[in-house]
């Protein structure tokens, strides 16, 4: 009884140690950068980003509900320059593609085009998400 009466009062003490920072946990957050719904029927679509989301090093796709073939990904920058992402995958339902990194120091991405077979039949739709990391 009167080891357990020491011991607890070190644990709380100790504590489960140091947190990171609020600014470490940001400057490793993806952001959500847009969606797009996308069915069996269409081979290409894009995905806008606003100028405001600011400037990313790095992209990744995530696919939600159906698996997605991507054939080639574009990104548009701001200044006008475009980005081919070798991107020759199939991204399955609730997975998600590398860290792609992007070219240059400030990327501000305008738009993220991208040519893909979504696996689904008769209607059924797949999410495609786009997201960046500053």
């Amino acid at each position: 009884m009167r080891t357990w009466s020491m011991i607890v009062p070190i644990l709380c003490a100790v504590g489960p140690g140091p947190e990171p920072s609020a600014l470490e946990a940001q400057a490793n957050a993806w952001v959500l950068l847009g969606e797009r719904t996308v069915t069996d029927r269409l081979d290409r679509d894009v995905i806008p980003v606003t100028i405001a989301r600011g400037d990313f090093k790095r992209i990744k796709i995530m696919v939600n509900r159906h698996a997605v073939d991507f054939h080639r990904v574009l990104v548009h920058s701001a200044n006008g320059g475009d980005q081919e992402v070798e991107l020759r995958a199939t991204i399955p339902a609730g997975g998600q593609s590398r860290a792609i990194d992007l070219r240059g120091r400030d990327c501000i991405i305008r738009s993220v085009e991208f040519w893909y077979d979504a696996r689904t039949v008769r209607g059924r739709k797949a999410v495609v998400l786009l997201f960046g990391l500053q």
